[in-house]
Formats: structure tokens, C-alpha cells, sequence
């Protein structure tokens, strides 16, 4: 089986919808619990492409079934600085797919101008603290109690990578390789 690694179309709204509500609905990964209603999805995606926000999609058979992208902070004086969003289908995790797919990200936001990437995770998340960590983030806090679902609270690691202008590939892409 392959998976490709392609930036977002229009054409991949309804299943960037679909995997977003499905990892959402898992209660772990995301601060949804369900992906926002369609419109508001197609908006996202369509403002991300007008603007050439770094997003790409896994594609598995044309179906869509992971995302990361990196969202560029809307006030001028944080410009800089991308937010990460990202998640895979529980049917494909563990092979290398959220590797494959932050390292065309990040490569795509960092040649776009990007100097601070930054993300939270929750701590409990150990796969994806290890894969971000990988990719040269740090932690540079903890935000307890950051999230609350069914009652029970969870701490989140603010994270970050700056990037220099000039510098090494980003861990796993295929300059680095």
C-alpha cells in the first residue's frame, strides 16, 4: 500500500472533514470532540489555500486518512510563527505516516517564512511528544488542567521549534534523508 503525501485540494474537503470528526470523536488527540460543521471546515480549507498555508493531506486510494498543517498566526507581529494541527485515522497509525506528513509541512511552512513553529500536545500523548521532539521541539511549559473531557482535566505541553533562515532540513524530510 501507498500513501501519498499531497497538498490540500478542494476536492479532499469532505474527507479532511471526515478523518478531522473521527480522530476528534476519539476523545485523545484534538480540543474538538467533533469536527465543526462542513461550511465552516470548507471555509478553513479554502482560506488556507488562497492564503498558501503549508496543508497537506495522506491519501490512501484517493481517500483521505491523515492532515498536518501549519497555520500562520493571523497579527502582524506574530506573522512568523505556525501553529501545527495534524492527526491520522486510527487504521494508519504507526506507519510513519505523521513523520512523512510534518516533515513536508514543516519544510513547506519554513520556505514560506516561517521561524517559529508551535503546537500543544497533550501530555499523556507520548507518540506524538517523541515525534515532535524528533523534529526539534522543545517544551517550554506545561498548561495544567488545559483540557477537560468528561470531567476529567489533562495537563498540555506548549511546544516549539524556531527555525533559523539558514540551517539543517527538518528531521525525516528528504533532504535530510
Amino acid at each position: 500500500m501507498t500513501i501519498e503525501i499531497a497538498p490540500i485540494e478542494r476536492r479532499h474537503i469532505a474527507g479532511f472533514r471526515d478523518v478531522l470528526d473521527s480522530v476528534a470523536r476519539e476523545r485523545r488527540f484534538l480540543a474538538y470532540t467533533e469536527a465543526p460543521p462542513i461550511t465552516q471546515v470548507r471555509r478553513f480549507v479554502l482560506n488556507n489555500l488562497k492564503d498558501g498555508t503549508a496543508h497537506f493531506v495522506a491519501l490512501d486510494d484517493g481517500r483521505v486518512v491523515g492532515w498536518c498543517d501549519i497555520a500562520p498566526k493571523p497579527r502582524e507581529l506574530m506573522r512568523h510563527s505556525g501553529v501545527v494541527g495534524m492527526g491520522i485515522a486510527a487504521s494508519h497509525r504507526g506507519r510513519g505516516l505523521g513523520r512523512r506528513l510534518l516533515a513536508t509541512t514543516m519544510d513547506t511552512a519554513v520556505a514560506g517564512g516561517l521561524t517559529r513553529i508551535e503546537l500543544v500536545v497533550r501530555t499523556d500523548n507520548t507518540a506524538a511528544v517523541g515525534l515532535y521532539r524528533e523534529f526539534g521541539f522543545e517544551t517550554e511549559g506545561v498548561c495544567r488542567r488545559y483540557i477537560v473531557v468528561d470531567g476529567t482535566s489533562f495537563d498540555v505541553y506548549l511546544m516549539a521549534r524556531l527555525v533559523s533562515q539558514v540551517g539543517p532540513p527538518m528531521a525525516g524530510s528528504a533532504a535530510a534523508e
